[in-house]
């Protein structure tokens, strides 16, 4: 699994990389605004150290960032498909949030909390949690019909086992957006980093951008894809031994 997500990725790279140097000749570009072949390859042989400990800088943000809004999005989820006035609130409360452009709330954070490790990871989590709380919500507002009504008529049912029984009914879909929501998490803390930090790969971006190091740029790409292949791989095989465990 992953060396052939590994290869998918490695192949549309070269593509795009292909393409943008394609470009490059054929309008005439200058090597200032796309490096060469041959300048791309010493930036990613003198910045490869670097690169790589600020992409697991990066990634480890992001699997705490991708760890907390699991765990909130189907807390939210859970209290918001009631029909309460609870339910209600909390659903209205968390779209209400959502609304806001994250580059309209980041100043907020960055101005509270500083530039550090934890104003990077609330920007992750709320990136990160919406798309989940979507689907947790869809899947437990639609009713199981034929399973809940032998346990409503048993006199068996409760909101505890009704929110079992629509989840395990619907775990492709849950262990799905889960792994997508992984790459919502990676972006979620590039954002926050190139926003307003001091470290990460995002930060790495924002220092080329300014030097106008198109080749650094580039290489730090390949580092985002390669961390972010490294993680979807994971979260896949994890979330396939979740559902096989729960199909048994």
């Amino acid at each position: 699994m992953l060396r052939n997500r590994m290869a998918q990725f490695l192949l549309l790279y070269l593509l795009a990389l292909a393409g943008l140097l394609a470009l490059k000749y054929a309008l005439r570009l200058s090597d200032y605004i796309i490096p060469p072949p041959g300048e791309i390859l010493q930036t990613a042989t003198a910045v490869a150290s670097r690169y790589l400990e600020n992409v697991l800088d990066t990634l480890s943000i992001a699997i705490l960032g991708h760890a907390i809004s699991l765990v909130l999005a189907f807390a939210i989820g859970i209290l918001g498909s009631g029909k309460s006035a609870f339910g209600a609130l909390v659903k209205t409360a968390a779209y209400n949030i959502q609304s806001y452009p994250i580059v309209a709330v980041a100043p907020i954070i960055f101005i509270l909390l500083g530039d550090g490790l934890l104003s990077r990871l609330i920007i992750s989590v709320l990136i990160c949690y919406f798309p989940l709380l979507l689907t947790v919500m869809g899947v437990l507002s639609e009713p199981v019909e034929d399973i809940e009504h032998f346990y409503r008529i048993s006199g068996k049912i409760s909101r505890g086992l009704q929110v079992r029984i629509r989840m395990f009914e619907n775990i492709g879909k849950l262990t799905t957006v889960t792994v997508g929501s992984a790459t919502m998490a990676m972006v979620g803390t590039i954002v926050a980093e190139f926003i307003a930090s001091n470290a990460g790969i995002g930060y790495s971006i924002r220092i080329a951008l300014y030097q106008s190091d198109m080749a650094k740029i580039i290489v730090a790409l390949f580092w985002i894809g390669i961390a972010t292949s490294l993680y979807l791989t994971t979260v896949e095989w994890i979330g396939g031994i979740i559902q096989r465990r729960m199909e048994q």
